[in-house]
């Protein structure tokens, strides 16, 4: 970590004063202020509001959308949350909804030819309840009457008539047959068990004391009875008689087995004789009954008829009914059959329910439906089923609709991401508007796989138009995920986020606050509490010249305004209550800020407000997470290796993956830049590196690309950089400074970390001019920049950012075209040459020593190579000379003695 430098600096260079006097901003620049006498006295005094102000690109897109009939003319409403998209547009459509034809009722009504596939049936709006209650009365009182019609004398008179009449001819084709039988002397009489009827020998017939009665009929009636008894005298007399004949004649009447058949043969022709006389019988009373059940509806459809008329589904449905009645009239007087019996909660059996699919007001215009939890069935409709007893059935009273049943005709509103959430939902909608018919289809059946029985409803003929409510990211994705999206929505609404900051907007934008305050009842603003509202929208766009249109953050203050109003007493809401109000918003999202000061005051996190330091720098963040959003000062550091690599720069973000895309970009962008400055003059012939200290999350976006150029110099240069202080902003490839976002946010961060620190007079933030505009600080700020306790700089190129920061002149070349040695560039270049001099002296240096050492050992290598050839023995004369040597010794000393 470069340590900060205590020295004390050197005057100022005229260049600096030069630089500070055309990049200082004023106060007058730091916000906007609404004038309040421009606006209303209070809400209570405001114009109509204008539904489509602010989004007339919007508007012009549905509009057009709605006048073109064709198919897939549908639209999506691409905008962020919270724009108020469907207030908007739910008012517009109903405006347009009011003028436009009323569509027509919706029935689904019983299929007597094919029960599993009810009959739709359309009908004029508001007739359709009509035609429920008439039928329902029209059940009511047709069962009435059938039970006292079928319960009148005349009616078992004539029941007793045909019965009788039956009975009379079944008792004259028995005597015949009787008397036939007498021929071969035997009877006709009925077996007790079984009540047949059968031939016996007369002998066989029961005693008087268990006499069987002769009977004609199965119901053992009286007459017949009677007819029974007689048979029986007749043959008892016939008994007596032939009792008298002797044995042998007696066994041969008994064994006459052909006449006995013969009879029999003639009872079994004569009993499929009565049974089709009992056909006859039953066909005539069924007869009576169709005949009386015929004459008793005919009044009660009569009226009925009457009422719908000119509806020819409806008579035709109508002419169902009544022949379905007229056949089933026994059923419905016995009352024993569930098909002819009300559920639990209805009046009418689902045979004759007419089942209301949507019914409108007559001259009510077009439906408006916003539809809130778009799944499968809410959308399409279904069918419910009930369990009794183990068995599941259903019928066409439940059928239930669907929001495309309601809208149909109108128009429908649903959020995108909410359709997407629901299986089957989208594929369910898209077809429906595709073939423009709306089918109801067993959802069960489509998950399960299952083949169970159900209803298949007639499909209903759409008419609608929907309205898709999303962010713009999720309409991209739909467009490039779904083939056939684009062919269904054809329309894009774009909604804005903000509007042009005008009089005539900010009127506009207090009509719509007027309204709101309408609507919640709420107190009043005054002018002074619009102004302070308008001055914060203005800072939600973070622009002077616009106005958020963000509806949830407008809803939000004046609600949170009006209570702190409440809480005064006051019957009127004035500007120090929206101030509470956003401070209290404010102070619920600061949690995470809150924590980042603490760690400030107890020295946590290392920030220096005051000193200079080289290749260190103060960087403007904005940390966001969920809906909090601050701004923070954040310690970056550059470190440089000489002589180490060819001008790379290694971003430890990037590499430990914390970095994210712009981010990166930006680095490249400021090394391109570096690399065209000096690459011209002198080889990079250094690497370095660059880290935000104590930065432990994600970071991305390119608006520390100019501190990190200043932090990169500043250590090439070697040349402090004022830590009083922060810079933002980004940076193209050719030095030029560019805009970023969150400047508000970033500026308050630096002041409040200055204001923990004790404010000097010296600090204040570097900027981009391009965001001159863009600001809306607090007025605490404004004050103290007006007080000389703070500074804020806008700057248009690298070498303006880097001369407030350093207090050198940059740029500037000598006649030469080079830079000048006292600029920061110039020390930069000197100190390229100056390590590649160092370099250069090294290598001699080490070349000097490398050569003395090979010196060194090549004259020792020859001294021991004499020293080896000294110690060797040589011949003279045959005498060594060592000999020699050791004589001449010898000689010497003899002398000296």
């Amino acid at each position: 970590m470069p340590a900060v430098e205590n020295n004390k600096q050197e005057a100022p260079h005229p260049i600096l004063a030069e630089v500070n006097q055309r990049c200082l901003i004023t106060a007058e620049q730091l916000k906007r202020y609404s004038n309040p006498e421009e606006l209303p006295i209070d809400t209570r005094a405001v114009p109509d509001l204008n539904v489509g102000f602010g989004q007339q690109r919007a508007i012009k897109a549905l509009q057009t959308a709605l006048d073109i009939h064709a198919s897939g003319y549908h639209v999506f409403a691409a905008g962020e949350n919270g724009l108020g998209k469907r207030t908007i547009i739910t008012r517009l459509l109903k405006r347009i909804a009011a003028d436009a034809p009323t569509p027509d009722d919706w029935v689904y009504v019983h299929n007597f030819v094919d029960p599993r596939t009810p009959v739709a049936l359309h009908l004029p709006a508001g007739q359709a309840v009509q035609l429920q209650q008439q039928v329902n009365n029209l059940w009511q009182q047709a069962k009435k009457r059938l039970n006292q019609r079928f319960r009148s004398d005349h009616y078992q008179s004539k029941i007793e008539a045909i019965k009788n009449a039956t009975h009379q001819k079944e008792h004259h084709a028995y005597d015949a047959l009787n008397a036939e039988g007498k021929q071969y002397d035997l009877a006709l009489t009925f077996r007790a068990f079984d009540n047949k009827a059968v031939f016996v020998h007369p002998s066989e017939l029961p005693t008087e004391d268990g006499i069987n009665s002769n009977s004609s009929d199965a119901q053992n009636s009286d007459n017949d009875k009677r007819t029974s008894k007689d048979t029986a005298n007749n043959h008892d007399q016939n008994d007596n008689i032939s009792s008298d004949n002797d044995n042998n004649e007696y066994e041969a009447e008994l064994n006459n087995f052909e006449q006995k058949n013969h009879m029999q043969k003639r009872l079994n022709q004569l009993t499929i004789a009565l049974e089709q006389l009992e056909d006859e019988a039953n066909d005539e009373i069924e007869a009576l009954h169709r005949d009386i059940a015929r004459r008793t509806l005919q009044p009660l459809f009569t009226h009925i008829r009457e009422q719908f008329k000119d509806i020819a589904s409806v008579l035709d449905y109508l002419q169902a009914i009544s022949t379905d009645m007229v056949s089933h009239v026994e059923r419905i007087v016995n009352g024993d059959d569930e098909e002819f019996i009300a559920a639990v909660l209805a009046t009418t059996p689902s045979r004759y329910a007419v089942n209301v699919m949507v019914s409108h007001e007559p001259d009510g215009g077009a439906p408006v439906i916003f539809e809130d939890l778009p799944t499968h069935l809410n959308l399409l409709g279904h069918v419910e089923q009930i369990t009794q007893l183990g068995t599941v059935t259903t019928d066409v009273s439940m059928i239930r609709a669907g929001a495309l049943h309601r809208a149909n005709g109108g128009y429908l509103l649903l959020e995108a991401s909410h359709v997407l959430e629901y299986p089957y939902a989208w594929q369910g909608l898209k077809r429906a508007l595709q073939s423009r018919k709306i089918k109801l289809s067993s959802l069960e059946q489509m998950l399960t796989l299952t083949g169970s029985l159900s209803l298949a409803p007639a499909p209903i003929d759409l008419d609608i138009k929907v309205i898709l409510l999303g962010e713009p990211d999720l309409y991209y994705e739909l467009l490039e995920l779904e083939p056939e999206f684009d062919a269904v929505f054809k329309v894009r609404a774009d909604f804005h986020d903000d509007v042009t900051r005008t009089s005539e907007h900010e009127l506009a934008l207090v009509t719509k606050m007027a309204d709101i305050i309408d609507y919640a009842k709420l107190y009043p603003f005054d002018s002074n509490a619009q102004a302070a509202l308008l001055e914060h929208l203005s800072l939600q766009a973070e622009d002077q010249d616009r106005l958020s249109l963000h509806s949830d953050l407008l809803i939000k203050l004046l609600h949170e305004s009006n209570r702190h109003a409440r809480l005064d007493g006051q019957s009127i809401v004035n500007a120090s209550h929206v101030t509470q109000a956003i401070n209290d918003m404010d102070e619920r999202s600061g949690y995470l800020r809150d924590l980042y000061w603490q760690e400030l005051k107890n020295g946590q996190q290392l920030i220096n407000t005051h000193g200079h330091a080289v290749g260190q720098i103060n960087a403007l963040t904005v940390v966001s997470y969920a809906d909090s959003e601050f701004g923070m000062p954040a310690r970056l550091t550059a470190v440089i290796q000489p002589n180490v690599g060819t001008g790379e720069i290694l971003d430890i973000e990037r590499d430990v993956d914390l970095g994210g895309s712009l981010h990166a970009k930006g680095m490249l962008i400021m090394t391109s830049y570096l690399r065209a400055l000096f690459s011209q003059h002198h080889a990079l012939n250094f690497s370095a590196s660059l880290a935000f200290e104590q930065s432990y999350a994600h970071i991305d976006g390119d608006s520390a690309t100019v501190s990190e150029a200043c932090a990169l110099l500043s250590a090439l240069a070697n040349a402090p950089i004022n830590q009083a202080f922060a810079i933002t902003g980004s940076m193209n490839q050719l030095g030029e400074v560019q805009a970023v976002g969150g400047i508000n946010a970033k500026i308050a961060g630096f002041f409040d970390a200055c204001r923990e620190q004790e404010l000097t007079g010296q600090q204040g933030v570097v900027i981009p001019m391009a965001n001159v505009k863009h600001l809306m600080l607090r007025d605490d700020i404004i004050d103290a920049v007006e007080a000389g306790k703070f500074h804020i700089y806008g700057v248009h190129t690298l070498s303006e950012a880097l001369t407030l920061m350093t207090g050198l002149p940059i740029d500037t070349m000598n006649k030469k075209g080079c830079y000048r040695k006292e600029t920061l560039f110039g020390k930069v270049l000197q100190r390229l040459m100056l390590w590649d001099e160092n370099q250069d002296a090294a290598e001699n240096a080490e070349d000097k020593k490398a050569k003395k050492k090979a010196k060194k050992k090549r004259k020792a290598k020859r001294q021991k190579k004499d020293d080896k050839k000294k110690k060797e023995p040589v011949l003279v004369n045959n005498i060594t000379k060592d000999d020699n040597l050791e004589n001449d010794s010898i000689e010497s000393n003899e002398v000296k003695r």
